[in-house]
């Protein structure tokens, strides 16, 4: 009972955090439904969050009844006139004792315009939550400051860290005899790690209250571990953000790219890393299997690659300054962009078979990454937060029946035709779109069970 208990207690940690994004992004989308109906004159009869029996409800002066039910998995928005919460057809019976102008506060009766727009409106709030998150981020983080200078040092283990006189505020003027090239240079940005020398210190050219002077420091892009991918093979041996990796079968290593062309030319050999821990400064022992994974290339299709599950970054914090307002909803926009258009690369590559199918999580796969990204701290967990309501928002408008770019199909049809799908195409669509989401959440749940 003893070593079952950490087990469950971490069981629970998953299912809290899965139940906190979920509900954060359940929450958003429904109440865009909700805002939008009611400004467009839809009357909403229900607001809920969750399914089931209900545990707490309250009705508003609008006349909706606000409820919290006890399966926290979902939510829906039931408006005046649907015949159930996926507004799959009208309730005739209620429908039928309506006046004309009652009839206009319904799904069934409000003009074309107002129906499209309620229901866009659910994804649209997803894809605002996560600018705002991204943005939100970019704003609390800040950006570099220009001209580059050294911020917080990372704890680092003694044989990169042992006659430092590196200091924070020091501008870097050159690394290794390499100058540092402006930030704006992207090019020779990435080329600068190529050209320094591969020694565990290396000397830094700094400006110092006024003063050019040579520093010792780290060689500046060390095999630290600062993000775990969840579920990873660095993250289910229990690796921690901080780690420092100093050798790989007993070879030393002083840098992330040395690291990585171990792990890229191991073909899934076992490894076996020492790895100095910053909070108790010990140096651990891990035998670590790499795992083939399917990653965004360059080119935007998907490259295959060894890899452990681990992102590393400097040895220390540049200096950062305020990000302007503008500036970080514009980066919040391009994330959000960047989401989208990798989960569709994604979705085509499985499709067309160029990457594996495992690479489709269900419930079980999210609900662990949700814990796993909690775990490594409220900005790891916020970013999770804002990639998948990007995700809901997406999957929500693919044009199947049931979902909400289905329906928006059907108001597609309507605008063209001049009239609504009968009602027997209806049942027969929305059976068959239940039958599609059903399918893909059973093949995405067997993926989460059986995949490695």
């Amino acid at each position: 009972m003893t070593s079952f208990l950490p087990e469950f207690g971490n069981v629970i940690y998953v299912i809290i955090a899965f139940v906190v994004a979920l509900s954060i992004i359940v929450a958003i989308h429904e109440y865009g439904h909700y805002i939008i109906g009611r400004v467009s004159g839809i009357k909403a009869e229900v607001f809920s969050l969750g399914f089931g029996p209900v545990l707490f409800s309250r009705m508003d002066r609008h006349g909706t009844r606000w409820q919290l039910a006890a399966l926290p998995f979902g939510g829906y928005v039931k408006f005046l006139g649907d015949g159930d919460a996926a507004s799959a057809g009208p309730d005739e019976e209620v429908i039928s004792q309506l006046t004309p102008e009652e009839r206009r506060h319904t799904m069934l009766g409000a003009p074309l315009w107002a129906r499209a727009a309620t229901v866009a409106a659910g994804p649209v709030f997803n894809f605002i939550l996560s600018i705002l998150l991204f943005a939100g981020l970019f704003l609390v983080r800040g950006q570099v400051a220009e001209p580059l200078a050294v911020g917080d040092l990372r704890p680092l283990p003694p044989v990169l860290s042992s006659q430092m006189t590196l200091q924070p505020g020091d501008r870097i003027l050159a690394i290794g005899g390499v100058p540092l090239p402006g930030s704006e240079d992207a090019d020779g940005m990435d080329s600068f790690p190529k050209a320094l020398p591969e020694q565990a210190q290396l000397d830094y050219r700094v400006e110092r209250d006024g003063q050019t002077l040579t520093a010792t420091g780290p060689y500046p892009y060390p095999p630290i571990v600062l993000q775990l991918a969840p579920n990873s093979a660095a993250y289910e041996i229990g690796m921690k953000n901080g780690d420092v990796i100093t050798s790989v079968d007993g070879t030393p290593i002083f840098t992330f790219d040395a690291l990585k062309t171990r792990v890229e030319g191991s073909n899934g050999a076992t490894l076996l890393l020492k790895v100095w821990r910053p909070a108790t400064g010990e140096t651990m022992d891990f035998a670590l299997t790499p795992r083939r994974v399917d990653e965004p290339a360059p080119d935007g299709g998907f490259r295959t690659e060894w890899r452990i599950g681990i992102a590393g970054g400097m040895a220390f914090d540049l200096a950062t300054e305020r990000a302007g307002v503008f500036e970080s909803l514009r980066g919040g926009v391009l994330q959000t962009w960047d989401v989208i258009v990798s989960s569709l690369s994604g979705i085509y590559h499985m499709i067309t078979g160029a990457i594996s199918s495992c690479n489709m999580s269900g419930p079980i796969g999210i609900a662990k990454t949700s814990g796993a990204m909690a775990s490594q701290g409220a900005v790891s967990f916020l970013w999770f937060v804002a990639a998948l309501s990007t995700g809901v928002g997406l999957l929500n408008l693919f044009p199947v029946p049931i979902l909400d770019g289905g329906h928006l199909v059907f108001h597609a049809y309507e605008a063209v035709s001049g009239r609504p799908p009968s009602d027997r195409a209806l049942r027969v669509l929305m059976a068959a779109g239940l039958t599609i989401v059903m399918s893909v959440m059973i093949f995405a749940l067997t993926n989460d069970m059986f995949c490695p």
